[in-house]
């Protein structure tokens, strides 16, 4: 039995494609917050102020990003797409 799943409708498109190019820094800095509470939750005898430091600020960073993306998302025009 073929399970695999080819076709064009399974791909991104451009379009999608460029939206993740859009959103790529915030998701690199949902991914760095990700790893330093990764080490964080994995040091051994609890997180240590450096520890505390790279988390606060990782979310410091996600803040930024996330607030610089909504402001240019914000000036962009809205294209409602139609579904079927």
């Amino acid at each position: 039995m073929d399970t695999s799943v080819h076709g064009p409708e399974l791909e991104p498109s451009p379009a999608d494609l460029a939206a993740i190019e859009h959103e790529w820094p915030l998701i690199e800095a949902e991914l760095a917050l990700l790893d330093a509470e990764i080490v964080a939750l994995n040091s051994e005898g609890g997180p240590s102020p450096l520890d505390r430091r790279r988390i606060r600020r990782a979310e410091q960073r996600v803040m930024r990003v996330a607030a610089v993306l909504t402001d240019s998302l914000s000036e962009q025009p809205r294209v409602w797409k139609a579904v079927a």
